[in-house]
Order: structure tokens, then C-alpha cells, then sequence
């Protein structure tokens, strides 16, 4: 027979353990042992944020239930929010060259900077990285990055080609070569193999000279406008591809959390963004079955190589590595992806569109 001893402090029978409980259970008032229905939370973010495998431990343990609503790209997370009746949205991951305009239009809440662990950062400009704060205020919380480079197949092209965009242009690959289908990332390669550097979105005049699935069945052979995030994926998977940042420069991405204006749960959302920068969250982030990221705190980097070091030394996020994401941020090889700044966003997607019909 059983024991209970762990239960109840000393050594008892399963049966005499039943019938203690069944005579407590009538002599003592009725307590209801019904759980209160999980607190749901409105997501708006890039698709995989609010999967099972990002979220599942926070809900269980905070009792919400995040119900995402999912966007591809900066001008159709604008859209959405702006047809939407304040207070929709109880947290908005954006992309962090969109805070600003986020924050122009009134579409989300100020934040307490004490509130996040600044100190826990990775690199100096992510604690006052351009757009999340105004007026000494901060908006957004960046959570996770990313870098955009050449993106191919390696049975086509050379890891010593893929060091430069002029690999799109390899007669091996004519007719192979794909982008991804948003105006930002793409332009703004070109604008980097143009020699343009740091003012890559600052440009008087311009002229450019299925992504998953295309790249996995080698239809496509190269791939403009993405990176690991993409690749990272087929990579571990198998595919013979992968993504590096050339000669010209690399774009990063930058994933940040905002609060959402007229929200009544901003206390768990802010408890959901620390989360995210604890060492626990940023090894969710880094491996996001949806698509890979880098961690962007010292915590969730040393724990990431702790957990995962195969796939920290994939992405080189290991000190020393010659691919260090941090390293190359430092070196000026990386370039944050921005707004034009002589066009509208309006300007760059219709000539964006005229490309893509011609």
C-alpha cells in the first residue's frame, strides 16, 4: 500500500489518507475549487509571437490566453491598428523603425523604464535605440533582433561570392533570384550595394537596378530582402542554404513590444514584456520555431549557450565568433533598417509596386 507521507507529514495508509479527507471534506464549508477563466490578451505582432512555444509557460503560469492577430510587414500592422477602435490591441509587437510612428499617432502607452532591465543589454544602443524613446520618454521595449543579408543556396553559390550583392547577378542564378516581397528590406540592399552605407534611407532619387517554399525546393537560388530568420529554419532542417552579411553592410531588424493605447491590461502585458528579457524568455525568442532571432541580453545569451549551443553557435552568438551579431553592429557593417527620409513610405511601395509589374 502507498504511502502518504509526503502529504500529510507522517506515515498513513492510502486508505486511511481517503477516509481523513473524506470526513474533512464534510465537516468544513464548501470551497470552490473552479479556476477563473484565463484573463485573454489581444496580440497584434509577426506571425509565431503568440504560438505555444513562445507563450504557453507564461499563460500557464499567469493564467491569460493570448489570442494573436497576425501581420506581414510595418505598413499593414499601420492598418490594422489605425481600423481598429482604441483599446484593441493590449500588446503590439512592432518593428522598431515603426515605433515612431506608433507613438505619433497615439496608438500606444508610455512606459516606466524602470520597469525593464536596461542594464541586462547586450549592447549600449539597444537601451536607447532610435525611435522607442521621445522627449526622454520610452515607448517600446526592443526584445529581439535580426540580421538581413545574402540569402542562397549553397550548391549555386559560394560562401566567398554570397560576400557580396553582386552574387544576384551570377549568370549561374539568372532567373532564380527572389525577393521578399516588402519594399524596406529589398530597397534597401540595393541602396547598400549602391554604395550608400549608413545613409542608405536617406537617398535624393532611387532605382533598383512563396520566398519559403522557392528557396526549400531550390526554385530560387538566391534571395534579396531576408536573412537567417528565413533560412534559419530550412538550415536546420537540412536545406543546403544559408544567409551572411556581405561586404556592403547587412540590415538589422528589430522587434519591439509596445503597449497599447486604452488597454485595461497593462499590468500583465508589462509583466509579459519582462518575460520576454528574462534569460528563459530570450532562449524562447532565439528559438522560435516560426523563425530564429538573436538575444539581446547578457542573461538570455549566456543561457542560450547553456541550453542550445549548437544553435548559438549557428547563429554566432558566442563571443569571439567572426559572425558575432553584436560584433558587426560594433564594426558599422550593420545598419538598422529605417523610414526614408526624403520619401513618404507611400513613395517607396508604389515605386516598390511599379518594380514588381513591369
Amino acid at each position: 500500500m502507498k504511502s502518504t507521507a509526503n502529504l500529510f507529514g507522517s506515515k498513513l495508509s492510502r486508505r486511511k489518507a481517503l477516509t481523513y479527507g473524506a470526513a474533512t471534506a464534510l465537516s468544513t464549508p464548501f470551497i470552490s475549487r473552479a479556476w477563473a477563466a484565463p484573463t485573454e490578451i489581444n496580440m497584434l505582432a509577426w506571425y509565431g509571437h503568440g504560438e505555444p512555444d513562445v507563450v504557453a509557460e507564461f499563460e500557464a503560469a499567469n493564467n491569460v490566453k493570448f489570442k494573436p492577430k497576425y501581420y506581414a510587414g510595418g505598413d499593414n500592422m499601420l492598418g490594422l491598428i489605425a481600423q481598429s477602435p482604441p483599446g484593441t490591441y493590449d500588446v503590439i509587437l512592432s518593428d522598431g523603425e515603426f515605433v515612431q510612428q506608433l507613438n505619433a499617432a497615439g496608438y500606444i502607452e508610455e512606459l516606466n523604464a524602470a520597469d525593464y532591465p536596461f542594464d541586462d543589454m547586450l549592447y549600449e544602443d539597444f537601451t536607447k535605440f532610435p525611435g522607442h524613446w521621445k522627449d526622454g520618454k520610452l515607448y517600446s521595449m526592443m526584445v529581439r533582433c535580426g540580421h538581413l543579408g545574402v540569402s542562397y543556396n549553397k550548391n549555386a553559390i559560394t560562401a566567398e561570392e554570397a560576400m557580396s550583392y553582386e552574387c544576384f547577378w551570377k549568370p549561374e542564378v539568372k532567373g532564380k533570384v527572389g525577393h521578399f516581397d516588402w519594399h524596406l528590406p529589398s530597397l534597401g540592399m540595393m541602396s547598400l550595394y549602391n554604395g550608400n552605407g549608413a545613409g542608405l534611407w536617406d537617398l535624393s532619387d532611387f532605382d533598383y537596378g512563396g520566398t519559403f517554399n522557392s528557396l526549400k525546393n531550390g526554385e530560387m537560388l538566391a534571395m534579396c530582402g531576408i536573412g537567417d530568420w528565413i533560412t534559419g529554419v530550412l538550415e536546420k532542417d537540412g536545406a543546403p542554404v544559408g544567409s551572411v552579411v556581405p561586404k556592403e553592410g547587412g540590415i538589422q531588424w528589430t522587434e519591439s513590444y509596445c503597449i497599447g493605447k486604452g488597454t485595461e491590461k497593462a499590468d500583465i502585458v508589462k509583466k509579459f514584456i519582462q518575460y520576454m528579457l528574462s534569460a528563459e524568455g530570450q532562449v524562447k525568442s532565439a528559438q522560435m520555431a516560426a523563425y530564429p532571432g538573436f538575444a539581446i541580453t547578457k542573461s538570455g545569451r549566456a543561457r542560450l549557450i547553456e541550453v542550445d549551443r549548437a544553435e548559438a553557435e549557428r547563429t554566432g552568438q558566442i563571443d569571439g565568433m567572426a559572425n558575432d551579431p553584436i560584433t558587426l553592429v560594433k564594426e558599422g557593417r550593420i545598419h538598422y533598417r529605417n523610414i526614408p527620409v526624403q520619401q513618404t513610405l507611400e513613395d517607396w511601395n508604389d515605386f516598390w509596386s511599379e518594380y514588381k509589374n513591369a
